[in-house]
């Protein structure tokens, strides 16, 4: 915890005043602050600031008290001894200009800053998550159609990606330590983009496997490095909706799908996939200088850094997040399949389901994160938990149109939008520690991978033996929120008895 003493006289550097003013004074503790951060890696929320003002009889210099200096000429002063020091107005002047500028920094230009990253950020969640992964979804009848791959093929191929995306959650830190985060960044978002070059060509089943393997390696690095490299230019007042800024790009990645998409496969398949590597590569170059510095993490002592591992709530939160991915699974792999065949309306309207899904997964994360910067991340957590849960089992009491707008919408924003509010829970149980987010967020990512990869095939093999019944799908995805309700709710309990 850094403490910062600041010594001024208190003779004021305006005329007519006698001390500093109040926003000196904030600017002072602002920039104080914000240098310990970028140099030394410090959070902001746990560096204080000390401002002492000394009279000018109080103090000396060039062994010679200096308490005279407040009657000094407009043009010179006369120290104690008698002797006369002239002083050049010029540079005075602008000593002073220049003083004053570094006194009042511009807010703007901190607000335009924290907005360029978040945009950075954006860029590489759509790169790496909205395109890599969801753009696949709606190529897979073009290519069982186009005889590239066969229908059990394009499963397997699905898989690969999300194998990736876990592989990368575990190795975005040690990645990162090598190379620097914004660095593998940057080479991630490189990555995405010619996968998607490269899946323009099916040379082979291994060929197409290996690529979208490697597409979800690159969205898993991205997933676990993106905001804890923005989120720390950011004051703790507006993480929330930065990191709703960032995931927006996951939701910007399920609208193209639906909408996007369609209109490239009309130029044909291999074209789909070279318009979708163009608009990443763009995407790529526009963020490429956007990053901010990368504030060095400051060390952890090894005994904070098992109790924050180890504490309940952290191993709560992980086993939270998991759990939200499964339930997150029946909208996401089945609702196209449950309104085209399951309730027979066709795929026509299957998608326009999917689009709704689109919809919600874009202002998701802008609304949660937003939610999480004015209540609090914790009761925003448990509230997105409860609704979560009933737009989730929605299908399984009513197919009506309505309800199933609802239904797809809510758990659409959910999508992404359950992302900066279990984030901002990481930044609330670890505040005082780069590295331990960094971790902790690493962990929480690699959870998620899990629950979401083993409910995509576990849920795909009871549906096969359950007759394809779709609602007991939509039944189980509640349950585990339920589950993740009741931690949250027994965690609040037990912490609060201690």
């Amino acid at each position: 915890m850094p403490i910062v003493t600041i010594q001024v006289t208190r003779e004021g550097t305006t005329p007519g005043a006698a001390s500093l003013t109040t926003e000196e004074k904030a600017a002072l503790i602002k920039g104080s602050s914000e240098l310990l951060r970028d140099v030394l890696g410090k959070p902001l929320d746990s560096t204080f600031v000390v401002i002492e003002e000394v009279d000018t009889d109080n103090w000396g210099g060039a062994a010679c008290p200096c308490w005279n200096s407040g009657a000094a000429e407009p043009h010179g002063r006369t120290d104690p001894l008698g002797f006369r020091a002239q002083e050049d107005d010029m540079t005075t002047a602008d000593t002073k200009r220049h003083g004053k500028s570094r006194l009042h920094p511009r807010p703007d230009l901190d607000v335009r800053s924290t907005w360029q990253y978040a945009v950075a950020g954006l860029s590489a969640s759509l790169v790496g998550l909205g395109l890599a992964r969801f753009s696949y979804t709606p190529l897979i009848p073009a290519l069982i159609a186009a005889k590239w791959f066969g229908a059990s093929d394009v499963v397997y191929l699905g898989a690969a990606n999300l194998a990736g995306y876990l592989a990368g959650a575990l190795a975005a830190r040690a990645l990162a330590t090598r190379i620097g985060a914004v660095r593998a960044l940057r080479a991630m978002m490189l990555l995405a983009t010619l996968s998607f070059f490269a899946s323009a060509t099916p040379l082979s089943f291994t060929w197409f496997f290996a690529w979208r393997f490697l597409s979800g390696l690159a969205g898993g690095i991205i997933m676990v490095l993106t905001a804890l490299v923005i989120l720390p230019h950011t004051s703790a007042g507006r993480r929330g909706i930065v990191g709703g800024v960032i995931f927006a790009g996951v939701g910007l990645g399920v609208a193209a799908s639906g909408t996007l998409v369609p209109l490239l496969l009309q130029q044909g398949l291999s074209q789909s996939w070279y318009g979708l590597g163009l608009l990443s590569a763009l995407l790529t170059l526009a963020s490429w200088w956007n990053w901010p510095v990368e504030a060095k993490p400051a060390a952890t002592p090894l005994q904070e850094a098992k109790h924050h591992r180890g504490s309940l709530a952290a191993r709560a939160l992980l086993l939270q997040y998991g759990l939200n991915a499964v339930a997150l699974v029946p909208h996401m792999v089945f609702i196209v399949d449950f309104v085209a065949r399951g309730l027979g309306q066709g795929i026509a309207a299957g998608s326009r389901y999917w689009v709704l899904y689109g919809l919600g997964a874009v202002v998701g994360p802008l609304v949660t994160g937003h939610l999480g910067d004015r209540s609090g991340f914790g009761p925003a957590l448990r509230a997105a938990f409860l609704i979560e849960t009933a737009a989730v089992l929605l299908p399984t009491v009513s197919t009506a149109p309505v309800s199933l707008i609802v239904s797809s919408v809510v758990v659409g924003a959910f999508t992404p939008g359950i992302v900066p509010l279990v984030l901002g829970r990481v930044h609330e149980l670890v505040p005082h520690s780069l590295e331990q987010q960094r971790a902790m967020w690493g962990h929480a990512t690699t959870s998620f991978a899990l629950f979401q990869a083993a409910a995509a095939y576990g849920f795909s093999w009871i549906f096969a033996q359950a007759g394809s019944d779709y609602l007991v799908l939509f039944g189980l995805g509640g349950a585990a929120l339920m589950l993740a309700l009741a931690i949250d709710l027994g965690v609040s309990l037990a912490t609060r008895d201690r």
